[in-house]
C-alpha cells in the first residue's frame, strides 16, 4: 500500500480532518490579508501626524477619535452617510419587491428567464459609465429636465437626492435577486390556503408573503447598505458638494493618514452592527 493510499484512507476516515485542511488555506487568506488589513487600519487610527511635514509618528493617542466625535462637521458627515445608506436601502426594498414578484409569480414561465437577464444586465456594465450616464440626466437640460419640463418641474441637478437616486440604481439588483429568490421558492399551496380560508390579497401578503420573504430583504439590504456606505465615488460625480465619510477618507489619506483610519473604521463598525442586526431577522442564513 502507498503512502498516498494510506493518506486517502485516513483521510476517508476522518471527514473533520478532511475538511479542516481544505479550509485551512482560505481561512489563512482571509485572516492575513482582510483581517489583518483591518487591524493594521485599526492600529494606525491611534497614530498621529507631524503637523508640520504631514509625516506619519508612531506615536499612541487617542486624538483622532476624539476630534471625531467631537467635531460638528465630523458628526454630521457620518450621520449624513449612515442616512444616505439607510434611504438608498429603503428605496430598494420598495422598488424590489413588485420587480421581483412579477418576475418570479406572474410572469410566464418563458418571459421569466429573460426578465432575470434584464435584472442582472446592469451589474455587467461598468461602474463608472453608470454613474456618469446618471451625470448627464440629472444635469442641467438634460433628460430629467425635458421629462419634467412639461409638468412644471426641473431636474433635481446634482446633490443628496441625485446621490441617493444613483446609488438606488447601482445596488438595486443586489436587493432584487434575494428577493426574487424568496418569492419564487415561496410554496403555491400556502397562497392557496390563505385564500380558501378567505383570506384577501392584502392580508395574504401581509400573513404569508412578508414574512416569508422578510429575511430575505434583509438579505438584500446587507448589501445596499454596506455598499452605499462605502462609497465614494459616486457622490463625487453627482452629489455637488454633498460630503460623505468616504469622501473625507479619501480628502485625509494624503495629509493625515492616522485620521483617515479613524474615519474608516466607523463604517466598519457601524456594518458590523448592522450585520449583528440583521442577524436576528435570519438574513444571514438567505446569504
Amino acid at each position: 500500500m502507498t503512502v498516498l493510499t494510506r493518506t486517502a484512507g485516513a483521510l476517508h476516515r476522518r471527514p473533520r480532518l478532511r475538511l479542516a485542511l481544505l479550509l485551512t488555506a482560505p481561512l489563512l487568506w482571509l485572516a492575513v490579508l482582510y483581517l489583518g488589513s483591518l487591524a493594521v487600519l485599526f492600529v494606525s487610527a491611534f497614530w498621529t501626524t507631524d503637523s508640520f511635514t504631514s509625516e506619519v509618528v508612531k506615536v499612541w493617542s487617542a486624538d483622532n477619535f476624539h476630534e471625531l466625535f467631537t467635531t460638528p462637521v465630523y458628526r454630521q458627515v457620518v450621520l449624513r452617510s449612515v442616512g444616505v445608506a439607510l434611504a438608498v436601502t429603503a428605496l430598494c426594498a420598495v422598488i424590489a419587491f413588485p420587480v421581483a414578484f412579477y418576475a418570479a409569480r406572474v410572469a410566464s414561465p418563458r418571459l421569466r428567464p429573460l426578465l432575470v437577464v434584464a435584472i442582472l444586465t446592469p451589474l455587467w456594465a461598468s461602474y463608472l459609465v453608470k454613474v456618469y450616464a446618471w451625470r448627464l440626466i440629472l444635469s442641467e437640460g438634460g433628460l430629467a429636465d425635458w421629462l419634467l419640463r412639461p409638468l412644471g418641474l426641473s431636474g433635481p441637478g446634482y446633490g443628496l437626492p441625485a446621490t441617493v437616486l444613483a446609488l438606488t440604481y447601482l445596488w438595486l439588483p443586489y436587493m432584487i435577486l434575494p428577493v426574487h429568490t424568496a418569492l419564487e421558492q415561496l410554496p403555491d399551496n400556502l397562497l392557496d390556503a390563505s385564500a380558501d380560508l378567505g383570506a384577501r390579497a392584502g392580508r395574504t401578503f401581509r400573513s404569508v408573503v412578508l414574512p416569508m420573504v422578510l429575511p430575505s430583504v434583509a438579505a438584500g439590504s446587507v448589501f445596499t447598505f454596506s455598499l452605499s456606505l462605502g462609497d465614494y465615488i459616486t457622490v463625487q460625480i453627482v452629489g455637488g458638494k454633498t460630503q460623505l465619510i468616504g469622501n473625507l477618507v479619501y480628502a485625509n489619506i494624503e495629509l493625515n493618514l492616522p485620521m483617515a483610519a479613524a474615519l474608516a473604521t466607523v463604517p466598519v463598525v457601524v456594518i458590523v452592527l448592522y450585520l449583528f442586526a440583521m442577524r436576528r431577522t435570519g438574513a444571514l442564513s438567505s446569504l
